[in-house]
């Protein structure tokens, strides 16, 4: 059996955009999740952090790449990141992004 500590360190954050609160609006939410995780256990996190079902999860990982920094001229390595599109069963909602929109 999982622990909570576990699946928080499987989703970091929610991802707030506008982008994403269109998604919440078709019960999709999207959160940045740890790189090394597998769809298995974003879907275990979020079915017991939240309480809901899950019916689907996409993933997009982004690579690791090197950005100039504009102010000091020095290059910039930017770790890999990691989104899941969590689609949950219709009527039901994760609060975090309700309370957000307020």
């Amino acid at each position: 059996m999982s622990t909570p500590l576990v699946h928080q360190n499987t989703i970091i954050k929610p991802v707030v955009t506008e982008k994403s609160y269109s998604l919440a609006a078709l019960d999709k939410y999207v959160f940045q999740v740890d790189p090394a995780a597998s769809k298995y256990q974003i879907k275990k996190a979020v079915e017991d952090l939240f309480k809901v079902n899950v019916l689907s999860i996409n993933t997009i990982k982004h690579a690791a790449r090197t950005v100039r920094s504009a102010k000091t001229g020095r290059h910039i390595s930017l770790p890999v990141d990691k989104k899941a599109v969590v689609r949950i069963k219709k009527g039901q909602k994760i609060e975090i992004f309700n309370a957000l929109k307020s």
